[in-house]
């Protein structure tokens, strides 16, 4: 009876062990492979003469910003993380 115990409390014990190390390889593996944060201090960035921004917006991970240059719309993203440009999309009117 005695040895039937021990043998529960091994098999117990071990199953605690092993849970313990899981939780513990999954804390490490999170610290260690986390994304990168945002660059901290001030940014800026300049718009072209007689510009000016018609509306802004924010998508998941990207920033959207409308301008108005002109007459013309155009329509800037940009990664929210490190805040660089992803791309433009200028709308023009058809003669």
């Amino acid at each position: 009876m005695i040895a039937r115990v021990r043998r529960l409390m091994l098999i117990a014990g071990l199953t605690t062990v092993l849970g313990v190390a899981a939780v513990l390889i999954a804390v490490g593996y999170r610290l260690f492979h986390a994304k990168e944060s945002a660059p901290t201090g001030d940014l800026a960035a300049s718009l072209p003469k007689g510009a000016r921004i018609v509306a802004t917006g924010v998508a998941s991970d990207r920033i959207v910003v409308t301008v108005d240059v002109g007459g013309v719309t155009e329509i800037h993203t940009y990664d929210a993380r490190s805040f660089k440009p992803l791309g433009t999309l200028r709308f023009t009117t058809a003669p």
